[in-house]
C-alpha cells in the first residue's frame, strides 16, 4: 500500500463532525495531560450573589404551570446556531427559558428548565445546567464548546443556585429526572428549540406509553402558548429592565445624531448610523434587540430595511428603528425619523405631523377605560385615513376606506400599530387572539405605538413632492396600575421643533 492509499483510508475513517478539528493540532499525550492538570491555584471568588430577578421566579413558575397540574414541563434554553462551518452565532436563550430562569446568555446553551409538579400543587422550577469541570479534565483545555481554556470558567451548580434561587442539577441527570414516574406523570416540552432535548422527551414518553411526537403536538403547543401568555403583563423587575433598555436606546440615538455629518460624507452612510447605535448597544447593554433599520430617503419605505448600505443625503429623512437589549435580555423598540440636515422641509413636516397626530390619538384611546388592544390601532388609522383624504390621496372617503371592505388607506400604512414588548421585540407572539388583539388593556402590559406613512418613490398615486418620503414614529408604553397608559420613552424627542433642537444640541456637543 502506498502513502496516498494510507492517507485516503485514514481520512475516510474520520466522521464529518471530526474533520472540523483537522485544522488543529491539539496535544494528547499522557505526559501533557498529567502536566496540564497540575499546579493550578484556587480560582478567585466570582462574587456571585442573589440576582434581583430571583425574587420573581417562583411566581413565574407557578403561573406557567397553572393549567397543567401534576404534569412535568420541559423548557429548553436552546443550543448554538451555526453561522458558518464551526463558527456559531453568539448564544441567546429561548425567551421562555430566560423568563423562568433569569438567565440566557453565553453560559446557558444546552440548559433546561423543568417545571416539576409539587405534591402540594403548583410547580417548582429546576434548572439543569452543565457546570465547569476540574482543570485536570480533558474538557478544561480541549472542549471549545464548554472548556474553560476556550470560553472561560463556567459557574458551579452552587453558584448558579445562589444567583437564581433555583434548585440546580447537573445536565447529565436530566433524562433520569424526566423518566421518574413517567406514565403516571405526563410530560410536555417546548418543541423546535433543542432537538436533543425534544428527542429525549419523546423517548421517555414512548417507553412510558405516553403520546409522543406528532401525537403530542397539540399538548406541547398548549405549553408554548401558556409561556407566551404569562408574559403579557410584566412584573416590576421586567418593567425596570425595559426602562433601562429605553434609557440606553436614547443614548444610542444621541450618538446617531452626532454621527449624521459623518454619515453624509460616507458612501454607506446608513452603516455609519447603524454602527454608532450598535457601539452603544454593545458597550452599555447586551447588544441589539434586533437588527437596526437605518433607512435614508426612499429606503424608509422598505419596512424592514436592514441592508443599511445606502448613502445618507442632505435634505433626506432617515428613519431609524433600533433598540438596545440589556443584559437581562429585555429590549427597547424605538423609531425616530430624523431630518439629515437638522430641519424638516414643509412637505416632510406635513407627513411627519400626520404620523405624530396618529401616535397621540392612539395613546389617547389607550387611556380610555374599556380599551381593547386592537382599538389602539384603529384610533391611529382614523387619523391616517383623515389626512390622506384631506390631501386628496384616497379614491374614496376616509369613512369608506376605514370600513373592512375598504382599507385603501393601508396602501401607505400596511403594518400594525402596536405589538407587545419584552424579552422578544415582538413579545408574546404565541398568545391566543383573545389574550392579545381582543384583550382589554391590563396593568403591566408593555407595548409599542408605531404608526407610519410610506410614500414610495415610484408611487404614481400621489403628488411628486411626497414621493420618497417615509415616516414612522414609535414609542414604548406601559399600562400603569391605575389603568392609565404612559410613554416610557417620553424623554426621546418626537415633536418637530423638539427633534430639530435635539439634533442641534447633540451636534454641538459632538
Amino acid at each position: 500500500m502506498n502513502t496516498s492509499d494510507t492517507t485516503s483510508n485514514q481520512e475516510s475513517a474520520d466522521t464529518l463532525a471530526e474533520r472540523v478539528n483537522n485544522r488543529s493540532r491539539r496535544p494528547s499525550s499522557d505526559a501533557f495531560r498529567e502536566f496540564m492538570g497540575s499546579n493550578w491555584g484556587p480560582r478567585p471568588d466570582a462574587g456571585i450573589t442573589r440576582a434581583p430577578v430571583a425574587d420573581y421566579l417562583p411566581a413565574r413558575a407557578v403561573a406557567a404551570g397553572e393549567p397543567f397540574p401534576g404534569e412535568r414541563l420541559v423548557i429548553p434554553a436552546g443550543t448554538y446556531k451555526v453561522r458558518s462551518n464551526d463558527c456559531t452565532y453568539r448564544f441567546r436563550a429561548y425567551s421562555a427559558f430566560a423568563h423562568l430562569s433569569g438567565l440566557g446568555q453565553e453560559r446557558e446553551p444546552d440548559s433546561v428548565i423543568v417545571l416539576e409538579p409539587l405534591p402540594s400543587g403548583g410547580h417548582e422550577a429546576v434548572l439543569f445546567f452543565k457546570p465547569r469541570t476540574s482543570r485536570s479534565s480533558q474538557e478544561f483545555y480541549s472542549d471549545s464548546r464548554y472548556g474553560e481554556f476556550w470560553v472561560g470558567a463556567r459557574p458551579s451548580l452552587e453558584e448558579v443556585a445562589t444567583e437564581t434561587g433555583l434548585r440546580c442539577e447537573h445536565i447529565d441527570t436530566l433524562r433520569d429526572a424526566l423518566a421518574k414516574d413517567a406514565g403516571s406523570v405526563r410530560l410536555r416540552v417546548v418543541r423546535n428549540v433543542d432537538e436533543a432535548v425534544e428527542a429525549m422527551v419523546n423517548e421517555v414518553r414512548l417507553q412510558a406509553g405516553l403520546p409522543f411526537g406528532g401525537d403530542a403536538a397539540e399538548s406541547d403547543d398548549a405549553l408554548e402558548e401558556r409561556l407566551s401568555e404569562i408574559r403579557l403583563c410584566k412584573d416590576e423587575f421586567e418593567i425596570s429592565e425595559l426602562r433601562r433598555a429605553i434609557e440606553i436606546t436614547k443614548a444610542g440615538f444621541e450618538d446617531i445624531l452626532r454621527a449624521l455629518p459623518r454619515a453624509v460624507g460616507h458612501h454607506r452612510g446608513e452603516r455609519v448610523i447603524e454602527g454608532a447605535f450598535g457601539a452603544v448597544a454593545r458597550e452599555e447593554g447586551n447588544g441589539l434587540g434586533y437588527d437596526t433599520i437605518a433607512a435614508s430617503g426612499n429606503h424608509a419605505n422598505t419596512l424592514h430595511w436592514i441592508d443599511n448600505d445606502g448613502p445618507v443625503n442632505e435634505g433626506d429623512l432617515v428613519l431609524v428603528d433600533a433598540g438596545v437589549e440589556v443584559d437581562s435580555l429585555y429590549t427597547a423598540d424605538i423609531t425616530r425619523t430624523l431630518p439629515v440636515n437638522g430641519t424638516f422641509s414643509p412637505t416632510q413636516a406635513k407627513v411627519y405631523q400626520a404620523v405624530l397626530d396618529a401616535c397621540e390619538a392612539a395613546l389617547e384611546r389607550a387611556n380610555q377605560p374599556g380599551t381593547r388592544f386592537r382599538d389602539v390601532h384603529d384610533a391611529a388609522m382614523k387619523v391616517i385615513a383623515a389626512r390622506l383624504e384631506e390631501w386628496g390621496f384616497l379614491p374614496v372617503s376616509a369613512e369608506e376606506s376605514l370600513s373592512p371592505e375598504g382599507q385603501q388607506h393601508r396602501r401607505w400604512m400596511p403594518h400594525g400599530t402596536s405589538h407587545h414588548l419584552g424579552l422578544d421585540v415582538h413579545d408574546c407572539a404565541q398568545a391566543r387572539r383573545e389574550m392579545y388583539q381582543d384583550a382589554f388593556l391590563q396593568p403591566g402590559m408593555c407595548f409599542t405605538i408605531e404608526p407610519g406613512l410610506y410614500f414610495r418613490a415610484d408611487d404614481m398615486a400621489i403628488p411628486e413632492e411626497f414621493r420618497g418620503i417615509g415616516v414612522r414614529i414609535e414609542d414604548d408604553v406601559l399600562v400603569n396600575a391605575d389603568g392609565s397608559v404612559t410613554r416610557m420613552s417620553e424623554d426621546i424627542p418626537r415633536k418637530i421643533a423638539d427633534v430639530e433642537e435635539w439634533i442641534r444640541q447633540a451636534q454641538q456637543r459632538a
